[in-house]
């Protein structure tokens, strides 16, 4: 697929890119651009028309100042402390803005779950995979692409864990 094709996807360049390099160029067709932002889960699954735990949210994590990406099923939260405790970690925070960017290459609301800047670690809630495809931003706050979760966590390089605030 040419880069004229891979802009017409409403993929972002260096997301095109990282399909192509990962032998996944047949994703670009199917990456979805919306008029509005889908920036936070709940504006994806109803621009798209799903569940809201069929997003994938690519939310960037400072382990003792190092960054970490962890995938989230849409409708859940991250629960800081099972994620220190994972990585064995004294401190997880939140990444601030400058840091995700740095660290994805991408602004937050448009972050995909790979084909980022720097490698890092990656950590995967389980509960991606109670759905046969999931969504994920595609480098963009305008757009999303449909993957199998296994195939989404295999390409991030994720380790699949249970992370997510559980509710009692």
């Amino acid at each position: 697929m040419t880069t004229d094709a891979a802009e017409e996807s409403g993929a972002h360049p260096r997301f095109a890119e990282a399909l192509r390099e990962l032998g996944l160029a047949d994703l670009l067709p199917r990456i979805r651009r919306f008029p509005d932002a889908t920036r936070t889960a709940a504006e994806a699954a109803a621009a798209i028309g799903c569940e809201l735990s069929q997003i994938c949210k690519s939310l960037i994590f400072a382990a003792d100042r190092v960054p970490v990406l962890v995938l989230m099923d849409g409708a859940s939260l991250v629960d800081l402390e099972l994620v220190r405790r994972e990585l064995g970690a004294e401190k997880v925070t939140r990444a601030r803005v400058d840091l995700v960017r740095e660290t994805t290459g991408y602004a937050i609301g448009g972050v995909p779950p790979f084909g980022h800047r720097t490698r890092t670690r990656v950590l995967a809630d389980r509960s991606l995979l109670d759905h046969d495809v999931v969504w994920a931003a595609a480098g963009t706050p305008y757009t999303v692409f449909p993957m199998d979760p296994k195939t989404l966590v295999a390409h991030a390089g994720g380790t699949l864990v249970d992370v997510r605030e559980q509710h009692l």
